[in-house]
Protein backbone atom coordinates (compact mmCIF):
# COMPACT_ATOMS: atom_id res chain seq x y z
CA UNK A 1 0.00 0.00 0.00
CA UNK A 2 0.99 3.82 -0.28
CA UNK A 3 1.99 6.28 2.30
CA UNK A 4 1.12 8.76 -0.25
CA UNK A 5 -2.17 10.55 -1.32
CA UNK A 6 -2.81 11.76 -5.02
CA UNK A 7 -4.84 14.38 -5.81
CA UNK A 8 -5.76 14.66 -9.92
CA UNK A 9 -6.23 18.43 -9.98
CA UNK A 10 -2.16 18.50 -8.21
CA UNK A 11 -1.15 15.47 -10.28
CA UNK A 12 0.67 13.86 -7.21
CA UNK A 13 2.38 10.00 -8.13
CA UNK A 14 1.97 7.71 -5.97
CA UNK A 15 4.67 5.70 -3.88
CA UNK A 16 4.98 2.91 -2.34
CA UNK A 17 5.65 3.28 1.62
CA UNK A 18 9.09 2.88 2.15
CA UNK A 19 10.42 -0.82 3.45
CA UNK A 20 11.49 -0.84 7.57
CA UNK A 21 15.43 -1.41 7.32
CA UNK A 22 18.11 -0.44 10.17
CA UNK A 23 18.90 2.58 8.43
CA UNK A 24 15.27 3.97 7.97
CA UNK A 25 13.78 6.70 10.54
CA UNK A 26 11.59 4.33 12.97
CA UNK A 27 8.57 5.00 15.12
CA UNK A 28 9.19 4.84 18.86
CA UNK A 29 6.84 4.74 22.39
CA UNK A 30 8.50 4.35 25.49
CA UNK A 31 8.01 3.56 29.24
CA UNK A 32 5.58 6.48 30.25
CA UNK A 33 5.33 5.24 33.81
CA UNK A 34 9.22 5.84 34.16
CA UNK A 35 8.73 9.33 32.58
CA UNK A 36 5.91 10.73 34.99
CA UNK A 37 7.63 9.47 37.70
CA UNK A 38 11.23 11.41 36.84
CA UNK A 39 12.36 13.68 39.23
CA UNK A 40 13.78 16.71 37.86
CA UNK A 41 14.51 19.10 40.46
CA UNK A 42 18.69 18.76 40.25
CA UNK A 43 17.59 20.14 36.49
CA UNK A 44 14.26 22.06 37.33
CA UNK A 45 15.60 25.74 36.91
CA UNK A 46 17.05 25.04 33.52
CA UNK A 47 14.18 23.55 32.58
CA UNK A 48 11.99 26.23 33.35
CA UNK A 49 14.11 28.54 31.69
CA UNK A 50 14.37 26.53 28.79
CA UNK A 51 10.23 26.12 29.09
CA UNK A 52 10.18 29.83 28.81
CA UNK A 53 12.33 30.11 25.86
CA UNK A 54 10.13 27.76 23.83
CA UNK A 55 6.67 29.36 24.98
CA UNK A 56 8.22 32.33 23.03
CA UNK A 57 8.31 30.61 20.11
CA UNK A 58 10.88 32.39 18.02
CA UNK A 59 9.96 30.37 14.79
CA UNK A 60 6.34 30.93 15.02
CA UNK A 61 6.56 32.85 11.69
CA UNK A 62 9.59 31.25 10.03
CA UNK A 63 7.92 27.87 8.52
CA UNK A 64 5.96 29.96 6.03
CA UNK A 65 6.74 29.31 2.02
CA UNK A 66 7.69 32.60 0.20
CA UNK A 67 7.07 33.15 -3.68
CA UNK A 68 10.24 31.47 -4.21
CA UNK A 69 8.37 28.05 -3.56
CA UNK A 70 5.89 28.97 -6.65
CA UNK A 71 7.60 27.98 -9.35
CA UNK A 72 7.97 24.53 -11.50
CA UNK A 73 10.40 22.28 -10.79
CA UNK A 74 10.21 20.27 -13.73
CA UNK A 75 13.86 21.12 -14.17
CA UNK A 76 15.17 18.93 -11.48
CA UNK A 77 14.71 15.48 -13.03
CA UNK A 78 16.57 12.34 -13.49
CA UNK A 79 19.01 10.88 -10.33
CA UNK A 80 19.06 14.29 -9.11
CA UNK A 81 15.37 14.39 -8.50
CA UNK A 82 15.23 11.10 -7.14
CA UNK A 83 17.63 11.93 -4.54
CA UNK A 84 16.54 15.02 -3.31
CA UNK A 85 12.49 13.29 -3.06
CA UNK A 86 14.72 10.64 -1.32
CA UNK A 87 16.13 13.09 1.14
CA UNK A 88 13.11 15.01 1.68
CA UNK A 89 10.88 11.97 2.26
CA UNK A 90 13.53 10.64 5.10
CA UNK A 91 13.65 13.79 6.85
CA UNK A 92 9.96 14.07 6.82
CA UNK A 93 9.37 11.07 8.30
CA UNK A 94 12.04 11.46 10.90
CA UNK A 95 10.64 14.53 12.41
CA UNK A 96 6.74 12.96 12.02
CA UNK A 97 8.29 10.07 14.31
CA UNK A 98 9.64 12.99 16.66
CA UNK A 99 6.48 14.40 16.74
CA UNK A 100 4.31 11.67 17.63
CA UNK A 101 7.20 10.56 20.36
CA UNK A 102 7.08 13.55 22.02
CA UNK A 103 3.08 14.33 21.50
CA UNK A 104 2.10 10.98 23.75
CA UNK A 105 4.61 11.72 26.14
CA UNK A 106 2.82 15.42 26.47
CA UNK A 107 -0.38 13.97 26.85
CA UNK A 108 0.63 10.91 29.29
CA UNK A 109 2.23 13.20 31.85
CA UNK A 110 -0.11 16.16 31.52
CA UNK A 111 -1.57 15.22 34.81
CA UNK A 112 1.36 13.72 36.24
CA UNK A 113 4.39 15.87 35.45
CA UNK A 114 3.06 18.61 34.04
CA UNK A 115 6.53 20.92 33.31
CA UNK A 116 7.77 17.74 31.28
CA UNK A 117 4.48 17.52 29.87
CA UNK A 118 4.42 21.12 28.54
CA UNK A 119 7.94 20.79 27.00
CA UNK A 120 6.76 17.87 25.03
CA UNK A 121 3.91 19.26 24.20
CA UNK A 122 5.92 22.38 22.31
CA UNK A 123 8.94 20.40 20.98
CA UNK A 124 5.63 18.28 19.11
CA UNK A 125 4.77 21.51 18.10
CA UNK A 126 8.34 22.30 16.42
CA UNK A 127 8.77 18.60 15.13
CA UNK A 128 4.92 18.86 13.40
CA UNK A 129 6.04 22.51 11.77
CA UNK A 130 9.57 20.45 10.43
CA UNK A 131 7.21 17.41 9.43
CA UNK A 132 4.15 19.76 7.81
CA UNK A 133 7.37 22.19 5.63
CA UNK A 134 9.05 19.19 4.58
CA UNK A 135 5.88 17.30 3.05
CA UNK A 136 4.72 20.37 1.47
CA UNK A 137 8.51 20.94 0.21
CA UNK A 138 8.23 16.98 -1.45
CA UNK A 139 4.42 18.47 -2.80
CA UNK A 140 6.33 20.49 -5.54
CA UNK A 141 7.67 17.05 -6.43
CA UNK A 142 4.13 15.74 -6.85
CA UNK A 143 4.35 13.28 -4.12
CA UNK A 144 3.08 13.97 -0.44
CA UNK A 145 3.45 11.60 2.53
CA UNK A 146 -0.18 10.47 4.04
CA UNK A 147 1.24 11.31 7.78
CA UNK A 148 -2.09 9.76 8.85
CA UNK A 149 -2.00 6.56 7.03
CA UNK A 150 1.73 6.33 8.67
CA UNK A 151 0.63 6.40 12.33
CA UNK A 152 -1.61 3.18 12.18
CA UNK A 153 0.65 1.54 9.46
CA UNK A 154 4.51 1.90 10.81
CA UNK A 155 5.64 -0.15 13.36
CA UNK A 156 6.44 1.00 16.53
CA UNK A 157 9.67 -0.13 18.19
CA UNK A 158 10.00 0.19 22.21
CA UNK A 159 12.66 2.16 23.73
CA UNK A 160 13.10 2.04 27.55
CA UNK A 161 13.08 6.22 28.21
CA UNK A 162 17.05 5.81 29.36
CA UNK A 163 17.29 4.93 25.84
CA UNK A 164 15.02 7.57 24.56
CA UNK A 165 16.88 10.22 26.65
CA UNK A 166 20.31 9.14 24.40
CA UNK A 167 19.17 9.22 21.14
CA UNK A 168 16.68 11.68 20.85
CA UNK A 169 19.36 14.27 22.40
CA UNK A 170 22.06 12.55 19.83
CA UNK A 171 19.34 12.85 17.00
CA UNK A 172 18.82 16.75 17.82
CA UNK A 173 22.22 17.52 17.94
CA UNK A 174 23.24 15.98 14.80
CA UNK A 175 20.45 17.74 13.25
CA UNK A 176 21.35 20.60 14.01
CA UNK A 177 25.02 20.35 12.80
CA UNK A 178 23.25 18.46 9.77
CA UNK A 179 21.24 21.69 8.63
CA UNK A 180 23.88 24.08 9.82
CA UNK A 181 26.77 23.05 7.82
CA UNK A 182 24.42 22.58 4.88
CA UNK A 183 23.66 26.16 5.50
CA UNK A 184 27.06 27.66 5.71
CA UNK A 185 28.49 25.81 2.85
CA UNK A 186 25.15 27.35 0.82
CA UNK A 187 25.75 30.52 1.96
CA UNK A 188 29.59 30.81 0.22
CA UNK A 189 27.76 28.74 -2.63
CA UNK A 190 24.69 30.04 -3.78
CA UNK A 191 24.83 28.71 -6.80
CA UNK A 192 24.46 25.11 -5.17
CA UNK A 193 20.83 26.15 -3.63
CA UNK A 194 18.51 24.76 -6.28
CA UNK A 195 15.65 24.67 -4.41
CA UNK A 196 14.31 27.58 -1.84
CA UNK A 197 13.67 24.94 1.46
CA UNK A 198 17.64 25.28 2.44
CA UNK A 199 17.26 29.34 2.91
CA UNK A 200 15.23 28.09 5.90
CA UNK A 201 18.18 26.07 7.81
CA UNK A 202 19.79 28.84 10.36
CA UNK A 203 16.59 29.29 12.32
CA UNK A 204 15.61 25.71 11.90
CA UNK A 205 18.40 24.06 12.97
CA UNK A 206 18.13 26.22 16.19
CA UNK A 207 14.76 24.22 16.66
CA UNK A 208 17.21 21.03 16.81
CA UNK A 209 19.20 22.72 19.20
CA UNK A 210 17.03 23.81 21.93
CA UNK A 211 15.49 20.32 21.94
CA UNK A 212 18.62 18.84 22.35
CA UNK A 213 19.40 21.14 25.28
CA UNK A 214 16.03 20.18 26.97
CA UNK A 215 17.42 16.55 26.59
CA UNK A 216 20.50 17.12 27.64
CA UNK A 217 18.65 18.75 31.03
CA UNK A 218 16.53 15.37 31.28
CA UNK A 219 19.81 13.40 31.06
CA UNK A 220 21.84 15.50 33.92
CA UNK A 221 18.61 15.66 35.91
CA UNK A 222 19.36 11.80 36.04
CA UNK A 223 22.93 10.93 37.73
CA UNK A 224 22.72 7.21 36.97
CA UNK A 225 22.85 8.43 33.36
CA UNK A 226 26.23 10.30 33.12
CA UNK A 227 27.75 8.68 36.04
CA UNK A 228 29.55 5.33 36.55
CA UNK A 229 30.37 2.94 33.95
CA UNK A 230 27.21 1.96 32.95
CA UNK A 231 27.02 5.81 31.84
CA UNK A 232 29.91 5.24 30.25
CA UNK A 233 28.97 2.25 28.05
CA UNK A 234 25.86 3.13 26.91
CA UNK A 235 27.25 6.86 26.22
CA UNK A 236 29.56 5.44 23.75
CA UNK A 237 27.20 2.17 22.50
CA UNK A 238 24.63 5.45 21.50
CA UNK A 239 27.36 7.44 19.90
CA UNK A 240 28.88 4.82 17.58
CA UNK A 241 24.94 3.70 16.79
CA UNK A 242 23.98 7.09 15.53
CA UNK A 243 27.74 7.86 13.99
CA UNK A 244 27.45 4.44 11.85
CA UNK A 245 23.84 5.12 11.04
CA UNK A 246 24.61 8.34 9.59
CA UNK A 247 27.61 7.28 8.15
CA UNK A 248 25.99 5.00 5.99
CA UNK A 249 23.13 7.01 5.17
CA UNK A 250 24.95 9.13 3.66
CA UNK A 251 26.95 7.24 1.71
CA UNK A 252 23.89 5.93 0.74
CA UNK A 253 22.58 8.55 -0.43
CA UNK A 254 26.18 10.45 -1.65
CA UNK A 255 24.56 12.01 -4.58
CA UNK A 256 22.36 14.70 -3.28
CA UNK A 257 25.31 15.72 -1.52
CA UNK A 258 26.98 15.72 -4.73
CA UNK A 259 24.04 18.40 -5.45
CA UNK A 260 24.57 20.51 -3.33
CA UNK A 261 28.81 20.62 -4.09
CA UNK A 262 29.23 18.66 -0.86
CA UNK A 263 32.05 15.85 -0.93
CA UNK A 264 29.96 12.83 0.96
CA UNK A 265 32.77 11.35 2.81
CA UNK A 266 33.76 15.34 4.22
CA UNK A 267 30.36 16.30 5.32
CA UNK A 268 29.84 13.04 7.07
CA UNK A 269 33.17 13.45 9.03
CA UNK A 270 32.55 17.01 9.79
CA UNK A 271 28.63 16.10 11.65
CA UNK A 272 30.32 13.33 13.30
CA UNK A 273 33.31 14.96 15.28
CA UNK A 274 31.16 18.37 15.90
CA UNK A 275 28.28 16.05 17.13
CA UNK A 276 31.24 14.15 19.42
CA UNK A 277 32.48 17.44 20.37
CA UNK A 278 29.50 18.61 21.48
CA UNK A 279 28.28 15.71 23.19
CA UNK A 280 31.08 16.27 25.70
CA UNK A 281 28.65 18.53 27.19
CA UNK A 282 26.37 15.62 28.21
CA UNK A 283 28.08 12.24 28.16
CA UNK A 284 30.84 11.00 30.65
CA UNK A 285 32.47 9.85 27.98
CA UNK A 286 32.86 10.12 23.66
CA UNK A 287 34.70 8.35 20.91
CA UNK A 288 38.43 9.24 19.40
CA UNK A 289 36.81 10.29 16.64
CA UNK A 290 41.03 11.27 15.81
CA UNK A 291 42.33 7.96 15.84
CA UNK A 292 43.07 6.68 12.80
CA UNK A 293 41.05 4.05 12.55
CA UNK A 294 37.94 5.91 13.80
CA UNK A 295 36.98 7.03 10.39
CA UNK A 296 38.76 4.28 7.96
CA UNK A 297 36.72 1.81 9.65
CA UNK A 298 33.22 3.57 9.16
CA UNK A 299 34.08 3.81 5.48
CA UNK A 300 34.73 0.26 5.68
CA UNK A 301 31.19 -0.08 6.54
CA UNK A 302 29.79 2.61 4.38
CA UNK A 303 30.93 0.63 1.45
CA UNK A 304 30.26 -2.89 2.68
CA UNK A 305 26.54 -1.56 3.12
CA UNK A 306 26.77 0.18 -0.56
CA UNK A 307 27.32 -3.57 -1.60
CA UNK A 308 24.42 -5.11 0.04
CA UNK A 309 22.19 -2.38 -1.22
CA UNK A 310 23.30 -3.87 -4.62
CA UNK A 311 22.91 -7.38 -3.78
CA UNK A 312 19.38 -6.39 -2.98
CA UNK A 313 18.87 -5.05 -6.20
CA UNK A 314 19.50 -8.00 -8.19
CA UNK A 315 17.05 -10.38 -9.08
CA UNK A 316 18.57 -13.23 -7.85
CA UNK A 317 16.61 -15.71 -5.21
CA UNK A 318 16.03 -14.49 -1.40
CA UNK A 319 18.36 -17.28 -0.22
CA UNK A 320 21.10 -16.70 -2.45
CA UNK A 321 21.01 -12.62 -1.38
CA UNK A 322 20.69 -13.58 1.83
CA UNK A 323 24.04 -15.53 1.60
CA UNK A 324 25.89 -13.02 -0.27
CA UNK A 325 25.18 -10.66 2.06
CA UNK A 326 25.88 -12.40 5.56
CA UNK A 327 29.67 -12.07 5.14
CA UNK A 328 28.80 -8.03 4.38
CA UNK A 329 26.95 -7.97 7.27
CA UNK A 330 29.48 -9.91 9.81
CA UNK A 331 32.37 -7.18 8.48
CA UNK A 332 30.27 -4.18 9.17
CA UNK A 333 29.66 -5.60 12.87
CA UNK A 334 33.17 -6.74 13.23
CA UNK A 335 34.70 -3.38 12.44
CA UNK A 336 31.80 -1.57 14.48
CA UNK A 337 32.92 -3.80 17.63
CA UNK A 338 36.61 -2.41 16.90
CA UNK A 339 35.74 1.06 16.90
CA UNK A 340 34.03 0.27 20.35
CA UNK A 341 36.70 -0.91 21.85
CA UNK A 342 38.79 2.22 21.04
CA UNK A 343 40.09 3.81 24.23
CA UNK A 344 37.48 6.65 25.06
CA UNK A 345 38.16 10.07 25.44
CA UNK A 346 37.02 11.20 29.02
CA UNK A 347 34.46 13.78 28.56
CA UNK A 348 35.34 16.24 30.98
CA UNK A 349 38.74 17.23 29.84
CA UNK A 350 36.57 18.26 26.52
CA UNK A 351 33.98 20.44 27.83
CA UNK A 352 36.49 23.66 28.32
CA UNK A 353 36.54 23.59 24.63
CA UNK A 354 33.26 21.99 23.18
CA UNK A 355 30.99 25.02 21.56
Amino acid sequence: MSVYTADQESAQKLKALPSETVLTPRFYTTDFETAANLDLSAQETELRAMLSEMQADYNRHHFLRDEAFEQSWEHIDGEARRAFIDYLERSCISEFSGFLLFKELARKLKQRNPLLSELFHLMARDEARHAGFLNKAMGDFQVTLDLAYLTKQRTYTFFPLEWVLYTVYLSEKIGYWRYIIIYRHLQQHPENQFYPLFRYFESWCQDENRHGDIFKALLRSQPQLWQGWKARFWSRFFLLSVFATHSLTVHERAKFYEILGLDPTEFDRQVIRETNATAARAFPAVLDTEHPDFFRRLQRCAGYNLQIAAIARTGQPRFLKLLRKLPLIGAIAWNLLCLYCLRPVDAEALRGTVR
